[in-house]
């Protein structure tokens, strides 16, 4: 029997191939969720902060910013800040007439400022969502409850449209004593002639 021509080339792809399915089989095993992942130790922290804790933080600066308490107080630092620069020695003035530091400090706290109102009014909206999803719960289940309380009271109308009431009991007690009456009045009237005896027959003598 003579043997077959060994396929260089066969072999060769099927090597390559078989190189090239071992990664992919090697990123199926680390995307499986039965194989633990490997954790990796951060260096340096990053500053974690409660989602619900910045909000509540966002929502009092928005509340405080608008009273009219935050304004005063804006107004009074504002007018010293011009005083002061204005009035001051030249060897103490830290923001010429311009007032550059105080725009930008100004411009500063309305780009803060922006964003926590902004947030403060998304948290309001969420909470105002779920309000009226639970006020429209408590509706439809109100109105549930009048539409069957409704069809208990046409029941029990309709019930009672056949039970014997007060007046009705009075009246057929009183045509049942009124009949009595009558009966008893008949029976107690002259009692009807008796029959005449009969003639008595003659003794024979």
């Amino acid at each position: 029997m003579t043997e077959r021509p060994v396929d260089r080339r066969a072999e060769r792809k099927a090597e390559r191939k078989a190189e090239r399915s071992e990664p992919r089989r090697h990123k199926q095993r680390e995307t499986r969720l039965d194989t633990p992942r490997e954790l990796r130790r951060q260096l340096v922290r990053r500053p974690a902060m409660s989602d619900d804790t910045f909000g509540r933080f966002a929502e009092a600066f928005a509340r405080f910013m608008g009273t009219a308490r935050f304004i005063l107080w804006m107004t009074a630092v504002v007018v010293v800040w011009v005083i002061w620069n204005l009035a001051a020695p030249d060897a103490w003035r830290f923001d010429e007439f311009p007032f550059i530091f105080l725009t930008l400090a100004l411009s500063l706290q309305a780009s803060y400022a922006a964003p926590l109102i902004l947030l403060a009014q998304n948290r309001q909206e969420q909470r105002d969502r779920v309000i009226a999803e639970q006020d429209r719960r408590v509706a439809a289940q109100s109105q549930a409850d009048m539409e069957f309380l409704a069809r208990e009271m046409a029941s029990l109308r309709m019930a009672l449209g056949e039970v014997a009431t007060r007046d009705f009991l009075r009246s057929e007690l009183r045509s049942l004593l009124e009949e009595l009456e009558r009966d008893e009045s008949d029976e107690g009237g002259p009692e009807p002639d008796a029959r005449p005896d009969s003639a008595e027959s003659p003794r024979p003598t």
